[in-house]
């Protein structure tokens, strides 16, 4: 087949698009579908003409491009598609503009093999860059410009085990994780037969050395784009804990010096993450971040995929100085698009939705003491969410009262403890608290609960790390007066800014004020209160949904 022809195949029309059809490989390592990849490619078309005197992205020759962790090769695939449109005019032949796109302007690096054979076919036409399939002609490599090596993890740490000998009789080591990406050893040390997940872009103590050994010593990358990993399990908890590391892949990226760099991520780096604080810091405190897209609903970006709290897409521009472009993005409604500077005065996490900021002034201007300073750290007793050790009869050994998950055939029983079961804050037993599951309940879809129904503990009660000590009060009357503020939109409100994942913690309080508790609140003291205007209420009404006196929420 000539070169032309070969050519026509990678431009020519599918339908359906085979990238829309296929499975994505977890919620944590998520295919981009086309249609959105192509919303990301105009954001930066726009971007680039305000900041390159009008000109086009896709017109620029010299221009290079870099998706450090491609899966499907969607970007790449549609940066190629756009540049062999906007080159027309400067390089005549599409069989020799074709080739310089691919060869000159386009590189990736693949996640897994798996997905740098699919990379290599979306781009190439080929997974053998340089064979008789290929629509580009010049590639001596059949990898062309997207790069994959299965990496190992660099495990440090653990500790000896001289009670487990390996082959050799020496103590084995166990307990080590990667010094680069903290998996934990146990989950990952893996055969040939299996994929390490040590990403290679993040594997690395010098991240441009290691692109020059890819790509050229004299590689310099105008635009990094794509859809990094999420997250890995490290290990913790019951096997369903995990550590975020797509922040991991933008603070590399950074190191590249790109013009632009945009990436879809988590939301949950707006206030909250395992490791997060000093990444959450840079990216709102550097002045570079250009744009957020934030969409709190996953469904608008991945259909069929669950990421508690949301995404959002960052424009990150090596030029831009001052305040950010934040587009908030719901199923009902136009978008709401508002300029501001990324930290709001004297908050160190972002305030995720435009129409908050003046709600938010209006109550922080009041400089009342705030919930954070009074719900208790997680798992205050010290016993764990599954214990099992407890008796249904309340008598002498087993005296205390235990709280406890609701799921489960006893579901409706009570439940008590001994005083030896509580292994930290015995004097807590004694006081009567107000208590709420950590975990929320329902998905992304608006309107939120934020959390499950609060209920009051009297005194003689513990509960496992299933609940959070919100308070302490003085009487159950003023525990069902606390209960009845909690239930309020406002309230619920004021968390849902800061809570960005499924569980609540201490922090996610931050910004709701204490009241007194002499009586129960309603929303509409709290509005008056505040100066909260009609169209804030709409706002927060259409965010929050209305919780029953009994504790339920109305669907």
């Amino acid at each position: 087949m000539s070169a032309p022809e070969k050519a026509e195949l990678k431009l020519a029309s599918h339908n359906p698009d085979v990238l829309t059809c296929i499975a994505n490989l977890s919620n944590d390592e998520v295919f981009t579908p086309p249609e959105f990849a192509n919303r990301m490619l105009d954001t930066l078309e726009v971007a680039w003409a305000e900041s390159n005197d009008g000109a086009s992205i896709w017109a620029d020759p010299t221009v290079t491009f870099l998706d450090p962790f491609t899966k499907s090769g969607v970007f790449l695939r549609e940066i190629t598609r756009r540049l062999t449109e906007g080159l027309e005019s400067q390089i005549l032949d599409l069989a020799e503009r074709v080739d310089h796109i691919l060869t000159k302007q386009i590189f990736g690096i693949g996640i897994t093999q798996l997905t740098s054979l699919l990379a290599r076919r979306s781009l190439y036409c080929s997974k053998f860059a340089n064979g008789s399939h290929s629509i580009a002609s010049s590639f001596e490599h059949p990898d062309g410009n997207i790069w994959f090596e299965r990496t190992q993890h660099t495990w440090v740490g653990g500790s000896k085990k001289h009670d487990l000998l390996d082959a050799e009789g020496n103590p084995t080591i166990v307990g080590r994780r990667c010094r680069f990406c903290g998996a934990s050893e146990d989950e990952y040390r893996r055969g040939d037969q299996l994929e390490t997940h040590a990403y290679a872009f993040i594997h690395t103590d010098d991240i441009k050395a290691r692109v020059a050994e890819l790509f050229g010593a004299d590689m310099q990358f105008d635009v990094i784009i794509g859809n990094p990993p999420y997250q890995l399990n490290d290990g913790g908890g019951e096997g369903a804990s995990a550590s975020p590391l797509y922040h991991r892949f933008v603070e590399q990226a950074k190191e590249l010096g790109p013009r632009q760099l945009m990436m879809v991520v988590p939301a949950r780096w707006y206030s909250g993450g395992k490791g997060l604080d000093d990444f959450r810091d840079s990216m709102l405190s550097d002045g570079h971040l250009a744009e957020i897209h934030d969409y709190a609903e996953t469904e608008l970006v991945f259909p069929g995929v669950n990421i508690r709290g949301g995404v959002c897409v960052f424009r990150w521009a090596e030029t831009h100085v001052g305040p950010t472009r934040v587009v908030n993005h719901r199923n009902s409604g136009v978008p709401v698009v508002a300029v501001r500077p990324a930290l709001e005065p004297g908050l160190s996490t972002f305030i995720r939705f435009n129409e908050a900021i003046s709600i938010l002034d209006k109550v922080r201007a009041h400089g009342e003491v705030t919930f954070n300073s009074r719900v208790q750290s997680r798992n205050p007793y010290g016993i764990p969410s599954n214990f099992s050790r407890f008796s249904t009869v309340q008598d002498e050994e087993t005296p205390i009262l235990l709280f406890r998950s609701r799921r489960g055939s006893s579901v409706d029983k009570e439940v008590y403890v001994a005083q030896s079961d509580v292994a930290s804050n015995l004097a807590f037993k004694d006081r009567i608290k107000v208590l709420v599951s950590k975990a929320s309940p329902g998905g992304d879809e608006y309107p939120h609960s934020v959390f499950s129904a609060p209920i009051v503990a009297p005194r003689g009660s513990v509960s496992t790390e299933t609940y959070l000590i919100v308070d302490f009060v003085d009487s159950i009357e003023e525990g069902m007066n606390l209960v009845a503020y909690m239930r309020t939109r406002f309230f619920r409100f004021l968390v849902a800014l800061i809570k960005t994942t499924q569980n609540i913690s201490k922090g996610s309080f931050a910004f709701v004020p204490v009241q007194d508790l002499s009586h129960a609140w309603r929303d509409e003291e709290l509005y008056a209160k505040y100066a909260i205007t009609d169209d804030e209420v709409a706002f927060i009404e259409s965010m929050i949904r209305p919780m029953e006196a009994g504790g339920a929420t109305d669907a």
